[in-house]
C-alpha cells in the first residue's frame, strides 16, 4: 500500500466520530477501512471480549465467525494469542505444519491460505485483535505487516474511545432515569404526607410496603400513586374518603387501583 493511500485512510479513521454511531458500528468502520488500507487482505474480523467470551464482535465476511470459531473453540489460534500476547501473529500458509493446527485446517477448509492478526493495544492493555485472511499463500508483506501495525494502532484508539463513549452515555441515560424516579418517588411521598400528616420516612415506608405487596419496583409503586392522584384531580386536598389514604394496608390499596 502507498503511503499517499495510508495518509488517507489513517486520517479517516481519527476523524471518525464514535458518538455518531454504536459500538458496533464504529467496528464495521474499523473493518471496512483496514480492507483499504491492507489489499492483501479479503477478509477482516475484530476479535473481542463479548459477555465474558472471545468473539468476532465485527466482520467483512460471514466465512471470517466460521473460521475463527476454531479458535475460541479449541482455545488456542493466531487471533487469541495476538489478543492475549499483546504481538503480532502470522500464518504464511495454513497448508504447511505448524503453530494452531487446528485454527490451519479450518482456515485452509474455507479457502484461506495466509492469515495476519494485529493486537489492539490502549495504555498497553489488549482491548481486541484486528484478523486479516487472504486465499493466497505468504500474501502480506513485510510492507503489509507495518501498514497493518500502524492502522491497528489508530483503530485501538477508535475502538477505546467508542467504548468509552458508549460507556458513559449509558452511564449517563442511566442517572438522567435514577434522577426522573427519584422525582417520581419524591412526588409520591408528598401525596402521602399530605393525605396522611406523616413524616417524609413513614411515607417512604409506605411505598416500600406497597411495593413488596404488589411485588413491583419502588419507582411503578410511586408512578401509579401519583398518576391516580392526578386522575382524581388531586381531590385529597378535599379530605374526600376515597382520596385519603388510610395507613400503609389502604395505601397499598389505593396503589393498586
Amino acid at each position: 500500500m502507498s503511503d499517499s493511500a495510508l495518509s488517507g485512510d489513517l486520517p479517516a479513521l481519527a476523524r471518525f466520530f464514535v458518538g455518531d454511531g454504536t459500538v458496533q458500528e464504529t467496528l464495521t468502520r474499523v473493518a471496512n477501512l483496514t480492507l483499504d488500507a491492507v489489499p492483501a487482505a479479503e477478509l477482516v474480523g475484530i476479535t473481542m471480549i463479548v459477555e465474558g467470551r472471545q468473539r468476532t464482535a465485527v466482520f467483512t465476511d460471514e466465512e471470517a465467525v466460521e473460521i475463527d470459531r476454531a479458535q475460541y473453540e479449541s482455545g488456542e489460534g493466531p487471533c487469541l494469542s495476538a489478543f492475549k500476547e499483546s504481538r503480532v501473529t502470522q500464518i504464511e500458509s495454513t497448508a504447511e505444519p505448524g503453530e494452531w493446527a487446528h485454527f490451519r485446517n479450518t482456515a485452509a477448509a474455507h479457502g484461506v491460505r495466509s492469515t495476519i492478526s494485529f493486537p489492539l493495544l490502549v495504555d498497553r492493555r489488549g482491548v481486541g485483535a484486528l484478523n486479516l485472511y487472504a486465499r493466497i499463500e505468504r500474501a502480506f508483506t513485510a510492507d503489509d505487516r507495518t501498514t497493518g501495525e500502524r492502522f491497528a494502532a489508530q483503530a485501538a484508539i477508535v475502538l477505546a474511545n467508542s467504548l468509552a463513549y458508549w460507556d458513559a452515555h449509558e452511564l449517563s441515560v442511566g442517572l438522567a432515569e435514577a434522577m426522573k424516579n427519584r422525582a417520581m418517588i419524591e412526588q409520591a411521598k408528598g401525596i402521602l404526607m399530605g393525605a396522611e400528616g406523616v413524616s417524609p420516612d413513614a411515607a417512604f415506608d409506605m411505598l416500600v410496603h406497597a411495593s413488596q405487596r404488589e411485588n413491583l419496583k419502588l419507582r411503578e409503586v410511586a408512578r401509579r400513586l401519583v398518576e391516580n392522584a392526578q386522575a382524581r384531580g388531586h381531590k385529597s386536598s378535599s379530605g374526600s374518603g376515597d382520596a385519603k389514604v388510610d395507613g400503609v394496608d389502604r395505601g397499598a390499596a389505593e396503589l393498586s387501583e
